[in-house]
């Protein structure tokens, strides 16, 4: 009998982990554009395993506060201090990876929701598709900007003042599997993108470029 063939979402975690090794080398695309730069992380181990108990035990080491998956991804986007320590992070559609040198594991994104990572920029910015939580980073730092993201049935799913983190990043919790808009306002300046958050779509989102 011929062996069964594994199921699409099985593919797409395989897939996903094997991105996962080369994303948590850093969040930059090969051949950036004018007026783009580089941004790396750590370096990470291979061996992806979705694993919530070695996720939390790797995250008390480097004192990182636990929870749910957006709590540990937003809180590792905020900071530096975990990328400082040796702690390698970045997010897919649906995993967050954590590394270091002896260790890498995942946690799941919950199949409803799509972390997306917006910088804004006027004049610097990086090729971006897989989000590096403890890598990428956008030129405006600590920066007041308010968002907001719009379906494509005219919901209005964020309307917000946020401040840009140390990485010069916001990171929104949308819901998955959706088409829409966002748009960017800071520094006088406006941009605006259209966004999706499928299994196959960007959590990096680097092209706002502020007019």
């Amino acid at each position: 009998m011929p062996a069964a063939l594994p199921s699409s979402r099985t593919t797409s975690r395989v897939l996903a982990a094997a991105a996962a090794l080369l994303l948590l080398a850093g969040c930059s695309a090969p051949d950036a554009g004018p007026g783009t730069t580089s941004a790396t992380s750590p370096a990470a181990a291979p061996g992806v395993a979705t694993d919530a108990a070695g996720a939390e035990a790797l995250l008390d080491e480097y004192g990182v506060d636990g929870g749910s998956v957006e709590e540990v991804a937003e809180a590792l986007d905020a900071t530096h201090a975990d990328r400082d320590r040796g702690l390698a992070a970045s997010v897919t559609a649906d995993q967050v990876v954590l590394a270091d040198e002896d260790r890498q594991v995942a946690l799941d994104v919950p199949q409803d929701r799509f972390y997306l990572a917006v910088a804004p920029y006027e004049t610097t910015t990086h090729d971006c598709f897989h989000h590096s939580l403890s890598g990428c980073q956008g030129e405006l730092v600590d920066t007041p900007v308010h968002v907001t993201v719009t379906g494509a049935d005219g919901t209005v799913l964020v309307d917000e003042e946020r401040t840009t983190y140390a990485n010069g990043f916001v990171g929104l919790w949308l819901p998955a599997d959706i088409e829409g808009t966002i748009e960017v306002r800071a520094q006088g300046g406006t941009a605006t993108a259209d966004i999706a958050t499928g299994a196959d779509d960007p959590t990096c989102l680097t092209t706002l470029r502020l007019t």
